[in-house]
Order: structure tokens, then sequence, then C-alpha cells
């Protein structure tokens, strides 16, 4: 396995694989409930997105395609290739079921993928300081023409109406990307190449990873719903300024640095650094080769825990969207699942409860098995109970306050069992003969000690006793069985 992905409540674990298949696990019985796999596609699985609720799968290959599945009946829906490795891509989370997608290639910049047409829309990755949006020309370019570029991260907010963009020069861009257009900047403390971005479940905070060892947090300020929206009227209204700093001021209007995580000491990279499912913890995987550490923060920036594994390298990470439980990749394709470990405390249950050690004998008093009087008993609850009870509604869980109670959403998946694999008929040849040879031994056995009036024990099996004792006598046995039985009833 190379990459992984929870769906939206965390019950089905997807991983992409290096022969170019996908894998739908059960996460609570950790049993493979799907496996998705495109025979025109062989090659290494580089991300896997789910759709909102849970009916799609997105998966990018290293042959340079797109796949669309629809999970529940394993069929694909579409497939497309793009003109470079997409490292990353992701569906739109604003749709039940998206057929719009932002993929992250290699050596290019990032796009928006419609995979019902096939058409992709270049996503601006700079600015000049005129302020029109327009990439400046570049001198050096690769033989096929195209501009050279290092791998740029990109994401969606929440709710997909705006693109977040972090490119070479250390800039947040945030991008209309229905009208292509550039809605401000937010410079990067130090101007470092951005290699990871990822959104909070709840879409308040931005988590980005540089290439100067540092993970940094971004509280985002604008409203969850209608961002773009408040970006136009913001743009109108700051007409002041013009250009390059009318978008940095704008930019400071929607992204505010909160928090930065680095190990000062060690000055590692981070690989998969992604939030807890509430948002207030982060994690970072070790970019080491030969070791396998996963570093825990809080939100107010205090390093909590490392966790160490094996001496492989971390590829991937991810938070369970409600448990606290944490599931890394290694560089040799096993997965691991990090829990808590939890000892049982059965005084939390009862406060007078003490555990012992060993039996004692316990003296009951006299009274304390008695029934109480009228006087001790518990005063009776002031509960209406004609309140007519509501046993049709269903509450919204907060962890998931946004969800559409009218969408069916696949938690479950039924497992498919596999075929068992026949085993060979000469085996069974071999064991009919070999007990055909057994049965006639035994039964020569036996005959010989008919005539001898006994059975000898090593031989006698309860099917053998049976037959020779019906065999024996016809009249006197049978009666004299038949006898013993009435006399016992």
């Amino acid at each position: 396995m190379k990459c992984i992905a929870f769906n939206r409540r965390g019950t089905l674990l997807a991983a992409g694989c290096s022969d170019g298949s996908c894998v739908i696990w059960d996460f609570e019985t950790r049993g493979i409930a799907k496996e998705l796999r495109d025979k025109d596609c062989v090659a290494a699985i580089t991300s896997v997105c789910w759709s909102k609720y849970g009916h799609r799968i997105l998966v990018s290959s290293a042959d340079k395609s797109l796949t669309l599945w629809d999970v529940v009946k394993e069929e694909r829906i579409a497939r497309t290739t793009l003109p470079q490795t997409p490292l990353q891509a992701r569906l739109h989370p604003g749709s039940s079921t998206p057929s719009i997608c932002l993929a992250c290639p290699f050596s290019s910049a990032p796009m928006i993928v419609d995979m019902n047409t096939g058409n992709t829309t270049v996503l601006p990755v700079s600015i000049s300081d005129t302020g029109n949006g327009v990439v400046p020309p570049s001198r050096n370019r690769f033989s096929d023409g195209s501009a050279p570029f290092s791998p740029t991260a990109a994401c969606f907010n929440k709710y997909g109406d705006l693109v977040y963009v972090g490119n070479s020069k250390g800039e947040l861009l945030i991008v209309d990307h229905k009208n292509v257009l550039i809605c401000g900047i937010v410079p990067v403390p130090g101007n470092a190449v951005i290699k990871n971005m990822v959104f909070s479940r709840n879409g308040q905070y931005l988590l980005t990873n540089s290439n100067d060892r540092t993970i940094r947090i971004y509280e985002n300020l604008l409203p969850l719903k209608g961002g773009l929206k408040f970006l136009e009227e913001s743009n109108h209204a700051g007409d002041e300024q013009d250009g390059f700093e009318k978008l940095k001021a704008v930019g400071s209007r929607c992204l505010a640095l909160f928090r930065e995580f680095q190990d000062s000491i060690t000055k590692v990279h981070w690989k998969a650094p992604c939030f807890s499912g509430d948002g207030e913890w982060v994690i970072g995987g070790s970019a080491s080769k030969g070791e396998h550490k996963i570093y825990i923060w809080d939100k107010a920036g205090h390093l909590v825990k490392i966790l160490e594994g094996p001496k492989e390298a971390l590829i991937d990470l991810a938070w369970h969207p409600v448990h606290p439980i944490v599931v890394s990749v290694s560089l040799t394709g096993l997965v691991y699942i990090w829990a808590k470990d939890y000892t049982e405390n059965w005084s939390a249950f009862a406060p007078d409860f003490k555990e012992l050690e060993e039996n004692e004998e316990y003296v009951e008093r006299e009274d304390e098995f008695d029934l109480m009087p009228e006087t001790e008993k518990v005063k009776e609850s002031d509960v209406d109970e004609d309140e007519e009870i509501d046993i049709m509604g269903v509450e919204k869980d907060s962890a998931f306050s946004d969800s559409d109670m009218s969408q069916g959403e696949i938690c479950f998946l039924p497992a498919d069992p596999s075929p068992d694999v026949p085993e060979p008929q000469d085996k069974f040849v071999g064991s009919n003969s070999k007990q055909g040879d057994s049965n006639q031994s035994v039964s020569a056995l036996s005959e010989e000690a008919g005539q001898s009036g006994r059975l000898t024990s090593h031989i006698s099996t309860p099917l053998e006793a049976m037959d020779n004792s019906a065999a024996e006598d016809n009249g006197g046995t049978s009666s004299r069985r038949n006898r013993r039985a009435s006399e016992v009833m």
C-alpha cells in the first residue's frame, strides 16, 4: 500500500496499492470490503480521495491517470489522462456526487479537472506586479515547451468555492477556480517552498508544510459559507489600492498565522502532516529515511507525544475522523494502526470499588440486605409522564453538523467472501484408497476377533463396535438389549 484515506465517518479505509488497485477495508472488522481494480491501470496509486457521502472514490496513478469509481457497484465512472503525473487529487467537497476535482501534477501548475468531459483548467501559481493574474513568462522551459514548476500544493476550502494554492515562492494564493482569478495573496515567513496543504474538518484552520522544516497553522478569517462572495465585496471596497499590495491586503483579511511547529533539535523534514478529527491536535511524520516517527502537538504548540515505529520510512498519515486513532503507511507497503492502550479501571464505575489481589472472606452486616423503610426511599423525580417523546427525529452529531440527512451516506459495505480454492483431486483419491485399505484390514481383524469371541481394544471404534454387535447374534443380543432398556424404563 502507498496511500490511505478514511471516509467521512471513519468506518471505511481506502488504500491505494503499488499494483494499481484500490483496496477498501472495513475499519471495524479489519476485513477487506471491496477491491477496485482497473485493467487499464497497473502503475502505483499516488492518492485516494472519498466523496463527501462515500459514494465515489477518486484515484490518481503514476501512469498520469485519474479514475473515478462508484464504490457500491465497483464500476468505473470516468477515467482521464493528464499531461503530468498527479501527485495528489481531491474531489470537490461541496457535492454529494462530484465530478469536479483538483489535481496537483508533478511538474505543472494545479488544475481543475471535469471527470465527465475531461476538460482541464490550469490555475495560476504566481502573479506579476501589475496584479492582472497573468503568470509572467519564463525564460527556461522544458523540451515540450512547458514552463518549469516545482511540485505545487493546493486544496479546496470546506465548501469548495475557493482553492488555496501554495507555490515555490513561499506564497499562499487564494484562487476563484471558476473564473480562474487570484483573489488574495498571503506571504509565508521565510518564502520557503510549500509542499503540503490541508484544511481541518471544520474549515477553521489551514495547515501548510514548507521546505524550511516548519509546519504552520493559519486561522481562516473568511466565513465558512459564502467566502467567495465576501472576497468579491472586499475587492470592490478596496479600490484605493492596486496590484500586488491590494491582493496582499485582501489576503491578510483571509488568513492569519496562528501557530508554527518544528523540531528545533533534529531539524527534520515533515511528511504528510494533518489535523485530528476535531482539529485540536496536529500530527506529522518524520521524513528521515529509516525511521518511523510520528510527532503529535496540541494546538497551543506543545509537543505532546512521539510515537516510534519500526525502522521503516513513513510515507503517509491519516487521523481517524472520530476516534483517537492514527494510521500510518511505511515504505515497505504495510499499514500500522496506532491507538491508546487502555487499562481496565473498575473503580471508575463505582467510587467505593476495591480491587482484590486474592479472595477474601466477607462477613455481611446484619442489616446489609434488609429492605429499606418507606422514609428512606428516594424521592420521585418531577418528570412529566404525559409529555410526548420524539422517537422519529435524529439528533445531528456535532462532528457532522453539515450533514444532509436526506442524502444517503455509505458507512458500511457488504463483504464479498472469496471462493475457496479447490484442492487437487489426487489427495482425495489417495485418502479414499487408504481409507478403503484400512477398512478392509479392520474388517479382517474384526472377523478374527469375532471367531475368538472378543474384540481387541486398540482397533475398536464406535461405528465398528455397533456393526460387530449387530452381526454377533441376531436374536439373543437384541432381545437382551431390549429387555435391559425396558427394565431401565
